[in-house]
């Protein structure tokens, strides 16, 4: 206990709350990239989410699964269409969790990091998918030991982070919010997830290129693996080993 107590990491989480970040613009853990059309996405996000996340999730389909910045519940209501029954989405944004709970989805209006500290129970699986980008550093290394602190030993966490890699959006995407602090690179947000207290990371670009139906899908597509390979050869002519230049990356990690 004692070492604990003197480790900053975990002083930080105790003392971060959600009225004291850096990012006043806006509640971090309520930004989401949501559709005019509200209803529209649950059936494109669900998209999205089977293709980059579903085989990272649990077999055990009871796994005790914590959805942050739930919006809507895009992702909550796709777990209970795949049979999961111990799901619960969280966000601080009222009128969003409105239209979850009015669809039967368990979502609370709560604020992440109130919730995290005062909630007791543990969690096999925690996703936070928009949070580490409206974080400085000192609060997301707070904010991810909070998360390691909430999980059973064996947790899974799933995150993502803009990719800072990517010549053409990676400096767009850290200007486009005036609340975001950082871009990642595969090997950064594996540093961030590691010193947390996780272990068997795996960092992923996320596939954006989801509506097979569309055939401009696989254009788009095919231009962006041309982009990877060249993007890749530059990178290698400067000493550089970037092998991952997807607009957004993703990161699964386990509790130590």
């Amino acid at each position: 206990m004692t070492t604990q107590l003197n480790n900053p990491i975990i002083e930080n989480s105790i003392s971060i709350s959600s009225d004291k970040l850096e990012g006043q613009y806006e509640r971090f853990d309520s930004f989401w990239e949501g559709p005019e059309d509200i209803e529209k996405g649950y059936r494109t996000f669900a998209k999205f989410y089977q293709a980059n996340y579903l085989e990272h999730l649990p077999r055990d389909l009871d796994a005790k699964t914590l959805v942050i910045s739930c919006g809507p519940g895009y992702f909550v209501n796709l777990l209970v269409e795949k049979g999961f029954t111990n799901v619960l989405g969280i966000d601080s944004d009222e009128s969003k969790v409105e239209h979850a709970v009015r669809r039967g989805l368990n979502c609370q209006r709560q604020d992440a990091i109130e919730f995290l500290k005062e909630n007791e129970s543990l969690f096999d699986v925690i996703i936070c998918e928009q949070e580490l980008n409206h974080l400085t550093k000192r609060e997301m290394l707070a904010f991810v030991s909070l998360l390691n602190s909430r999980m059973k030993s064996g947790g899974i966490l799933i995150c993502h982070g803009l990719n800072g890699a990517n010549p053409i959006v990676g400096a767009e995407t850290l200007a486009q919010n005036f609340d975001h602090f950082n871009t990642f690179t595969s090997y950064s947000l594996g540093q961030v997830l590691e010193h947390s207290g996780f272990t068997d990371l795996k960092i992923f670009g996320l596939h954006l290129y989801v509506f097979y139906k569309n055939p401009m899908n696989y254009v788009a597509w095919a231009a962006s693996a041309l982009f990877s390979i060249t993007f890749r050869a530059l990178f290698i002519l400067y000493g550089k080993s970037n092998k991952i230049f997807s607009k957004k990356i993703a990161g699964v990690a386990i509790k130590r």
